[in-house]
């Protein structure tokens, strides 16, 4: 039943066929059950007619018996191909809508960055609601097609009673689809409209949830909230428009259905008062009507249904067919990894140099806070190396000619504000259970505290983004997961700001310990880092202006001295 993705969808209608090919088998059985049941249901009426006829020409208990028996086996058909039908139908849809949910997660989460103008709570919005749209496109085909069964059943049953009846059915229903197509253009447009603004609200809280603490420190929360409140309002609004749109076409459809039934109906008791139809046919017909409302119904809805997964299949298609924003290399580093930074200029930098040999420690004093930064994107491949002028170079090869899978099992850069998951402080620490190193590196981010205060230890539950641990807490755990995962080079941005200066102290000779004969650069200001570090950088206006060990630089670099003693 499932096919391996061997091209990249390039637009909506390639995701819909994408799903409606490696559902083939899945669809074509639930058609069939489904067909059984709009057969089943539109024999009913056939068979009541029917009965009424024979048993009032014979007036036999065999041939009632016989009748109540085939009702029996209608009743039969029809409860067991639906049950079935949309069992196979809803497992595919649901299978389905996981394969695209992974595959955009997948699309997000990819090393090298797309080049798509999406927020993570757009793409997440995406990820789910859309996923499960463009996914709904499995059952819509089966519905459609065992309506269209249940539709021309009733045609020709009434065909046969009397043709003027059938062709009632077959122009009524192509005037009702007609109609009702062009409305669901509308509810397509304004679907993929309300998807956007969703998306964008869904992308302004996750973003009010991250910097939240921060908004509460300068008195900056009111205002991002009024700004959450227009973006809310914004999708409110289309929401509502979409909601009256789909209840004008919910109304319309079911209007036109019922005057088609009113028509059929009145058109067979004309047809029985002039004798051209017997009272079976006429039971049937009144049968019919009534039950030909039921799959028109459906069968009108679906061009709407058709609609709603067409612009979620576009908007996933935003995510799936973005370029990268760079286009990595094939090559891997050297052995005896070692890291060089060659004339850099971006943003704050300005032709910065200087070189880490394989198994040193050295400390970057960065004056200016952003360029802190800046020099931290460009190490973490957040700027791609055709955005800046200068060479990165990982074990001598130069950054734009490595592998993303090379340069992430060889260099890792952790963030200043390292994301906390939900789970226990041991899934947070190595995520893929695979590290040998989880003891020492909790010993050298001073994480012992931590582990010791809860009986569980490294079990201990941790809530979504660190809910439950302090500043301080939530770094330390950050700083032991950039620790565990024991790369050649490590790169650390201000791993200690949110602690005391007596814990700083036993986090720089832990750190400075555990990674001996490691490559270790550390982008801080912390005057226990600097001392543990084997030189340090100096970074001031976007150069390095000054290169010697800590102490050195005290006893001769006033400004330094200013800028690094607390």
């Amino acid at each position: 039943m499932t096919t391996p993705d061997t091209q990249r969808p390039r637009a909506g209608s390639d995701i819909l066929r994408t799903a409606l090919r490696r559902n083939v088998g899945a669809m074509a059985g639930g058609t069939v059950l489904m067909g059984l049941y709009q057969a089943g249901e539109t024999a009913f009426p056939i068979a009541l007619g029917l009965i009424v006829e024979h048993t009032m020409r014979h007036r036999s208990p065999e041939a009632l018996g016989v009748s109540v028996a085939a009702l029996a086996v209608i009743i039969t058909t029809v409860s067991l191909s639906w049950r079935f039908g949309m069992r196979i139908l809803q497992k595919a849809n649901t299978t389905e809508a996981h394969r695209w949910r992974v595959r955009v997660a997948g699309a997000g989460l990819q090393p090298v960055a797309a080049d798509v103008d999406l927020k993570s709570g757009e793409v997440l919005t995406i990820a789910t609601e859309d996923a499960d749209q463009t996914a709904d496109i499995i059952e819509v085909v089966p519905l459609l097609i065992s309506s269209l069964v249940a539709v021309l059943i009733a045609a020709v049953a009434l065909g046969l009673a009397d043709v003027r009846l059938g062709l009632l059915v077959i122009v009524g229903t192509v005037a009702i689809l007609s109609i009702l197509s062009v409305m669901s253009k509308r509810i397509g447009s304004s679907t993929r409209e309300q998807q956007a603004r969703v998306a964008r609200a869904g992308a302004k809280v996750a973003d009010l949830i991250i910097g939240l603490r921060p908004l509460h420190g300068f008195g900056g929360n009111h205002a991002a909230f009024r700004a959450y409140r227009r973006v809310s309002t914004d999708a409110k609004r289309q929401s509502v428009t979409v909601a009256r749109v789909g209840g004008v076409y919910a109304g319309t459809a079911l209007a036109l259905n019922a005057v088609l039934a009113a028509a059929v109906t009145l058109t067979a008791g004309w047809l029985a008062f002039e004798g051209r139809i017997n009272i079976g046919e006429l039971v049937m017909a009144v049968g019919l009507a009534q039950f030909i409302m039921e799959p028109l119904k459906l069968f009108s809805e679906m061009p709407k249904y058709v609609m709603i997964a067409r612009a979620s299949a576009e908007r996933m298609a935003l995510v799936l067919t973005a370029p990268p924003v760079t286009t990595p290399g094939t090559e891997r580093p050297a052995r005896g990894v070692g890291l060089e930074v060659d004339c850099v200029r971006h943003g704050t930098l300005r032709k910065v140099r200087f070189r880490v040999p394989a198994g040193e420690f050295v400390a970057v004093a960065a004056y200016q806070p952003r360029a802190a930064a800046d020099l931290a994107a460009v190490l973490a491949l957040n700027v791609p190396p055709d955005a800046y002028e200068g060479t990165v170079r990982v074990g001598g090869r130069d950054l734009a000619d490595l592998a993303v899978e090379a340069v992430r099992e060889h260099l890792l850069v952790n963030p200043y504000d390292g994301e906390i998951f939900a789970g226990t402080l041991r899934s947070n620490i190595d995520p893929s259970g695979t590290s040998r190193t989880v003891p020492e590196a909790v010993e050298a981010s001073m994480l012992t505290d931590v582990v010791a205060l809860h009986r569980e230890g490294l079990d201990y539950a941790v809530r979504d983004r660190g809910a439950n641990l302090s500043g301080g807490q939530r770094q330390r755990l950050s700083l032991a997961r950039a620790l565990a995962a024991d790369t050649d080079v490590l790169v650390l941005r201000d791993p200690t700001t949110a602690v005391d200066a007596v814990t700083e102290q036993l986090i720089a000779r832990g750190v400075a310990e555990l990674r001996r004969g490691r490559t270790t650069l550390v982008i801080t200001s912390s005057p226990a880092l600097l001392d543990a570090a084997d030189r340090v950088l100096v970074l001031d206006d976007g150069v390095v202006t000054a290169e010697d060990t800590h102490r050195r630089l005290l006893a001769t670099d006033e400004e330094y001295r200013l800028a690094v003693t607390r």
